[in-house]
């Protein structure tokens, strides 16, 4: 296909280095560092399974310390249906194209992973106030690809969009794949070939010097979409493998399957340097952050480098809670990652200048079901109970758990939402239906490590003109360390 002869040319030039430099984004994952300080966030913003009928929309957040409406929403971008169930965003275009004068971040590419459109949304001509500039109609998508539930998104270098989705209409995980569009938005075609569709679908990145994209698992539409049921896990509906593909053909070359350690294997980064064959995954419900690497025989392994353990627990649906790792991400040096823990509450961060040995350097504890004043409590060795201490910010308590999160390019703040997914959202906080999601930002230390609470920033999303609404995925307008590849 087209997709693959640009892409092998841009590869064969060495990725678009030393090509005209008024291409979006940034030569390199350290020149990003250098970029300018953050401004404006676009956060994903749900009504869907609140029981409000109101639509979903496209929240712009001030982020600017200088300016009047710091720590507010200033923008609503309300989608023209309702029930879509807005989640995970990505650009048109991005530092993959850097090489390329005529490429334009223009465009968040915004799925509806209930509904399955994919909205674009025009975010250059007015970034403060963006725009609806297209919309795809799920029944042009199935009825092309047979593709269904619309999920994470990255741009290519041929200027292309490639679309993971998670099943098919019928919200069965066989059947899920990849799907392409072009430049304009067109569905073009699937992208992985016929029969090499993965087990589960979620999460991808691509690596293209090593001719490589591993993508993960989360499971069924039919089943996450009602609600987290650990029967549906024994009854395999829920996914344990990560799928290594040649890039940019589409044919699977191996599964990795995690096992019992890597259950619900969700965010995947391969570190941000192209040169380097390695890169981590978030086991959901095993709680393991994993490395991937490639072997000499160019086929790849995984070995777990950090194990969250469960916590003994009593006033809870189990005795034990997981930790519940729902997001990580690397900064653009590489130095360091950082992740969530969902259900117990905290955001940790690790140096990672030894790939093999992350070093705790921070740790956080910012909600979760463990903090004090919630029924819920651990159970020590001695068999006495504890709880976490969750400060307050602007006087307002802290909702739910940390769930995305986004760092700034140079790595020094920390942005976190709380909301997962709604039907999770009602069972694991019911409180975030009645009193919404919120933002807050973590001062980070990027010399020893550390994390602090920036106490002047508060972003109530219970505080909303139609009601509390669900606070899910953040982006800068200039691209971030989760939606920039570098070739």
């Amino acid at each position: 296909m087209a997709t693959e002869t640009v892409l092998a040319t841009a590869l064969s030039n060495g990725g678009g280095k030393g090509c005209c430099k008024s291409g979006p984004g940034y030569a390199s994952p350290l020149a990003a560092m250098s970029g300018p300080r953050e401004k404006l966030i676009y956060v994903t913003a749900l009504y869907s399974g609140t029981g409000r009928e109101q639509p979903d929309y496209l929240a712009t957040v001030d982020v600017d310390p200088s300016s009047p409406t710091y720590s507010s929403v200033i923008h609503r971008l309300k989608m023209p249906y309702i029930g879509d169930e807005l989640h995970h965003t990505g650009w048109n275009s991005c530092s993959s194209c850097h090489g390329d004068a005529s490429a334009d971040r223009r465009f968040l590419v915004l799925p509806g992973l209930i509904s399955g459109r994919i909205y674009a949304i025009d975010t250059k001509t007015n970034p403060k106030a963006p725009s609806l500039y297209k919309v795809i109609e799920p029944k042009e998508i199935a009825e092309k690809t047979g593709l269904a539930f619309p999920h994470t998104s990255h741009c290519l270098a041929s200027g292309d969009m490639l679309v993971s989705c998670l099943g098919d209409k019928e919200g069965n995980a066989k059947g899920n794949g990849f799907l392409l569009l072009d430049s304009d938005f067109n569905v073009k075609s699937r992208w992985d070939k016929p029969g090499h569709g993965p087990l589960f679908g979620y999460d991808f990145w691509y690596q293209p010097r090593f001719k490589t994209m591993i993508s993960t698992s989360w499971g069924a539409p039919k089943a996450f979409s009602k609600g987290f049921d650990l029967q549906h896990v024994a009854d395999g509906l829920y996914g344990s493998h990560l799928h290594i593909y040649k890039w940019p053909e589409g044919e699977m070359k191996q599964i990795i399957d995690l096992g019992n350690t890597g259950l619900l294997p969700l965010e995947i980064r391969f570190l941000h340097d192209p040169s380097k064959d390695t890169g981590y995954v978030g086991s959901a419900l095993s709680s393991n952050m994993i490395r991937f690497f490639k072997n000499s025989d160019d086929t790849w392994s995984h070995e777990i480098v950090i194990s969250v353990k469960p916590l003994k627990v009593e006033n809870w649906i189990l005795p034990e809670m997981p930790g519940l790792i729902t997001d990580f991400l690397i900064s653009l040096d590489d130095r360091f990652f950082y992740f969530v823990n969902w259900l117990h509450g905290d955001i940790r961060q690790y140096n990672i200048e030894d790939p093999k040995n992350p070093v705790l350097t921070g740790q956080i504890w910012v909600g979760g079901l463990l903090q004090k004043g919630s029924p819920v409590k651990a159970i020590g060795e001695d068999g006495k109970t504890y709880q976490f201490d969750v400060p307050k910010i602007k006087g307002k308590s802290l909702r739910a758990g940390p769930q995305m999160i986004q760092l700034s390019l140079d790595g020094k703040r920390l942005y976190a939402t709380n909301s997962l997914f709604s039907a999770w959202d009602r069972q694991f906080y019911p409180e975030l239906m009645d009193k919404g999601s919120h933002i807050i930002q973590i001062d980070v230390d990027t010399e020893k490590g550390g994390l602090t609470i920036n106490p002047d920033f508060f972003v109530d999303f219970g505080d909303e003109p139609d009601g509390p609404a669900l606070a899910h995925e953040m982006r800068y307008p200039g691209g971030d360390c989760t939606s920039d590849i570098w070739i």
